[in-house]
């Protein structure tokens, strides 16, 4: 526990700021609709998936900023209405600042708490990860998450760490520290595991 404690409170450059909220984060070149169409495919085409509530909520909050003052205003209190009932009806808090790719599979629901600056396209999030910050005094430092990341269910992925595309983030795993493309980390702290070697300490 001393090496985790010691992990977390690492001095470490600033980091940049966070997303404001101030425009439409949805990936570009996508309508609102197609983005929905797309993120229900990745939901196996399944409307009922609270997963896919939780993403289609997150796009409508980006949707809306991107809209006239005027008409942003009761957009947001519907925004905020939904974002709530989404986190109390499926334990599932994914803050539109967030910024989000395509393709986002959140399987089954609970416990999920999706705070990072960025989560890539194709990426699988399975239930009781959670995603934030790993000392409070330090609020700008929460993970990015690149693209096609597997995550494992139970996952702990805290600080301002990077998580490199294709990566694989093992069940129960707490990662303090970065995971390079393509490596499988596993463990608390979580290890780099390759074929063959014995890995480095996350």
């Amino acid at each position: 526990m001393a090496q985790v404690a010691e992990q977390i409170a690492r001095p470490e450059d600033g980091p940049p700021p966070l997303n404001r909220g101030d425009r439409d984060g949805n990936p570009r070149g996508q309508s609102l609709l197609a983005l929905l169409r797309e993120d229900l495919h990745a939901h196996d085409g399944n409307p009922l998936e609270q997963g896919f509530w939780a993403v289609a909520v997150h796009r409508f909050g980006n949707w809306r900023m991107g809209r006239p003052k005027v008409i942003r205003a009761p957009l947001t209190l519907v925004y905020r209405l939904l974002n709530k009932w989404v986190e109390w009806t499926c334990g599932i808090s994914l803050p539109y600042t967030v910024r989000l790719g395509r393709r986002v599979r959140i399987w089954h629901h609970g416990g999920m708490i999706l705070h990072a600056r960025s989560i890539g396209d194709d990426v699988q999030i399975r239930q009781n990860t959670t995603f934030g910050l790993a000392d409070p005094r330090r609020p700008g430092e929460i993970p990015t998450i690149g693209d096609r990341v597997d995550i494992g269910c139970g996952a702990c992925i805290i600080g301002g760490v990077s998580v490199g595309p294709g990566a694989k983030i093992g069940a129960n795993a707490v990662v303090l520290a970065d995971v390079p493309e393509g490596a499988t980390a596993v463990g608390v702290p979580a290890r780099i595991v390759r074929r063959g070697g014995g890995g480095a300490d996350l």
